[in-house]
This record gives structure tokens, sequence and C-alpha cells, in this order.
């Protein structure tokens, strides 16, 4: 027999959960859980959305064919900043076509030139440090992650001449994600008109570096000279407009989460003293004999990926992982209509106690969970985030490097130390302080 959705209490007769869900995301979907299960339903506004949770729920998600769940019209948010024409505002045959384009950056002989690039640039991080003091990890990372991947998008020339007005660009986009943005993307507020204009001044000074480049006669080993040279199968390059949005596009899918999982492994780091005696151990053998980080090393360094791995499980930097039902979805004995949007969250699911023994406590020598759709920090099935091993391998190395010579101590209670989600985006409360002791000499 059919089964009703079971529907989330609280919902105000025009707005639905709309507040509430705007308020905190993440809160939101575990209350949903928690009174629900593993499948219920909220309003957002209007935009009637289906919570599912856990692994097998996420395996019927994630092999769904787009003709019936499509994670373009879901995503809509994402055309305003991405441009008209790539990805979620491209064509299906284009977008599997820039796909293709954005993987031939992450091949291996990229990602070794990648390894240097940003142990390169957290040295020149390190440059001004005294012997002690404190930062505040997430604000530090953020411009770190920015300027590496800008370095190995757009090469040196133009990570030399970043300005805070690139960096501030960024913001204004990022800011346009606001959670309302998935109900609306294109309401009529301040943040949204300056993700707008954001997004014209940065094709400006884009297509100013691929005319730079092109009247040089210059070819340099990164992704825009990939950008530049890839053509469609029909024969026509991308155009400027085009290029401008696959490096956002680059940018958003690498650089949101290596800053924040940075930010997070660093404080969980900090947090769990009790392992740094092996940490160190194992970042000193990684540098022994070595005159730079190579990406073969970077691939032999277990508890540090450890520490990555349990950071992204419970600090998942995307939560909210959509769909549009486009023709009538069955799981089980429920059916969710077209029209409706689908979401997982990694919040919820990577707590449940039956896949991950004593879920809320941090265990960097946790095994993964048998199951592959248990754990899902980047998504799954052929949208899962494309930036992920760029992601990792900056994690990596910038946590690789300041490991080796400084050790870092909470200046606050741990508890203290908590998690907001203003941009579709979990990241630590503000401020978030890290003191730092240069470490002694091995």
């Amino acid at each position: 027999m059919p089964s009703a959705i079971p529907f989330l209490s609280g919902a105000m007769p025009e707005t639905g959960h709309l507040d509430e869900f705007n308020s905190d995301p993440v809160k939101l979907m575990h209350r949903s859980y928690a009174e629900c299960g593993e499948i219920s339903e909220f309003d957002l506004g209007g935009l009637r959305t289906v919570l599912l949770v856990g692994p097998e729920a996420h395996e019927a998600f994630f092999r769904s064919p787009d003709e019936q769940l499509s994670a373009a019209q879901a995503y809509q948010m994402m055309v305003p900043v991405f441009g008209e024409g790539v990805q979620y505002g491209a064509p299906p045959d284009i977008e599997r076509q820039q796909l293709k384009m954005q993987v031939q950056g992450l091949k291996h002989d990229r990602m070794v030139n990648y390894a240097g690039i940003v142990e390169q640039e957290a040295q020149e991080f390190l440059c001004d440090w005294d012997d002690s003091g404190e930062f505040d990890i997430y604000e530090a990372f953020t411009k770190l992650t920015l300027k590496t991947s800008t370095h190995c998008l757009l090469g040196a020339d133009f990570r030399y001449q970043l300005t805070e007005e690139f960096a501030e660009l960024y913001h204004d986009l990022e800011d346009g994600l606001a959670p309302s943005s998935l109900s609306d993307p294109f309401q009529d507020a301040e943040r949204f008109r300056r993700r707008d204009r954001a997004r014209e001044r940065l094709e400006e000074l884009i297509s100013a570096r691929v005319q730079q480049r092109r009247e040089s006669g210059g070819w340099e080993h990164d992704m825009l000279q990939i950008y530049m040279d890839s053509t469609y199968s029909d024969g026509r390059k991308l155009t400027d407009h085009e290029i401008t949005g696959m490096v956002i596009w680059f940018m958003f899918a690498g650089h949101h989460t290596s800053s924040n999982t940075t930010a997070w492994t660093l404080l969980e780091i900090a947090r769990n003293p009790q392992y740094k005696e092996r940490l160190f151990a194992e970042i000193d053998a990684l540098f022994a004999g070595e005159q730079a980080l190579s990406l073969k090393g970077l691939r032999d360094i277990p508890l540090l990926e450890g520490f990555i791995r349990e950071s992204l499980r419970l600090h998942p930097p995307l939560n909210v992982i959509t769909r549009r039902v486009m023709s009538d979805w069955q799981y089980k004995t429920f059916t969710v209509r077209a029209g409706m949007n689908i979401i997982v969250c990694p919040h919820v699911s990577h707590k449940l106690p039956e896949f991950f023994d004593k879920p809320e406590a941090f265990d960097p020598d946790r095994k993964p969970p048998a199951n592959l759709f248990a754990e899902i920090p980047f998504g799954g099935g052929r949208h899962k985030c494309i930036g992920n091993g760029f992601a990792i391998l900056q994690v990596k190395a910038i946590l690789s490097t300041l490991l080796h010579q400084y050790d870092f101590e909470l200046t606050a209670p741990p508890e203290s130390y908590g998690e907001i989600m203003p941009a579709l985006i979990l990241r630590p409360t503000d401020p978030c302080i890290l003191s730092y002791c240069k470490r002694p000499a091995s």
C-alpha cells in the first residue's frame, strides 16, 4: 500500500518552514529526521521538499537518472554565479563536455604541479609568523586557499597581481548563496545584486587575463590554459564568458571544501592533543630527506588523512545536496511527486549510530563504513564534487607544511568552537582563534 510521507511539524501558515530553514538549515534537517525518520517532508515557502536519510535512501537518490531527479533544476541558484551556458545553466550535452574539460586539470601531471604550488603558498603564508602568536583559522585559510586555488587555476602572474578586490568579489559571490537562494535565487535583495555585480567584474578581470595570454603567445601549466585550448565536439572554443564560469565553477568546487576542511581539521588536531606525538612523527617523516612535498608523499600520511576524513564526517562542508523531481519518484512505499525537491544531508547521515560507533566522538583512526553510501561528504553518483581531489591535496599540503614547523592549541574551551551555515557551506563560528608555537628543530 502507498504510504504518506511524514510531514514535519511547526509549519507556518504562509511560509511553511522557510524561516526556520533560512535561519539554520542543518538544525531543521536534524529535527526533521528525529521527528519523522528516514523520509520526511517540509515546506520551503511553497517548495515542497523531501529529506532522505541513510545509505539505502542515498543510493536510490544518487543512482537515479538526471531525467527523473535533476541536479540542474535544483541548483538554479548557481546559474547567476557560474553564468548562463555553464554547468547548471547549460544543456546536458554541453555540461558533460565542460565536465570533461574540468577533469583534464585533475590528471596526475597537473596534480604533481599543484602540490608544489600549494606548499610554496603555505611557506609564504608562514613568512610573517613569529615563534608564537594567535590567528583566526577560518579567516586565514579562506585567504590562503583563495591564493592557492587562483595560482593553480590562473597562473603565477595573475596570482601575484591578486588584489583585495578579487577576494571581495569572490566573497560577494559566496554571499549570494544564502539558504534563501535555494527557493528563490533571483529575488530582489542587496546581497543578490552584489552577487550579480561581482560576477560581471570577475568576467572583466578573467577576460583581461585571457586576452593578455593570447597576445603574449605564452603557455602555462594551469587550468586557464586548459579552458583556452579546449574545444566542444563541434569545434567551437569556449567564450570568455564560459571560461569565467568554468573558473568560478572550479573555484567553488575546490576552494570551499579546502578552506573549511583545513580549518576544521586543524581545530580538531588542537582539540585532540593525545594524537599529536604520532601526527608530528608522521609529518616529520614526510619531509625527511625531501626538498619539497611530493604528490607521492602526500598519499602516505594515514593519521593526517584520518583527521581530514573524520573532520569531513563531523563537519561536512556541503549539507544541502538536492535534486528536482521531474517525474514521480518511488522510494519503497513512498511516492515523491514531480515538482518537489529532494535533499540529502551529510551532517545528519554521518551521525547515525548504526553506521558510526559513538558518532559524536572524534576518532581519526575510525575505519570507513562498509556501505559506500553511508559517508557522503562530496555527494555521490555522476554529480559527485569534481574538486574533491584538488581540495584534499590542498588540505594535506597546507597542514603538512604548517605542522612540520608549528604546534597549535585552543585559546578557548573546546565547546566554544561551534558551527554556522550562513551560505549553504558549514563553517566554524566567528572568530575561530588558535594559538601557535614554533616546534623545536628535529
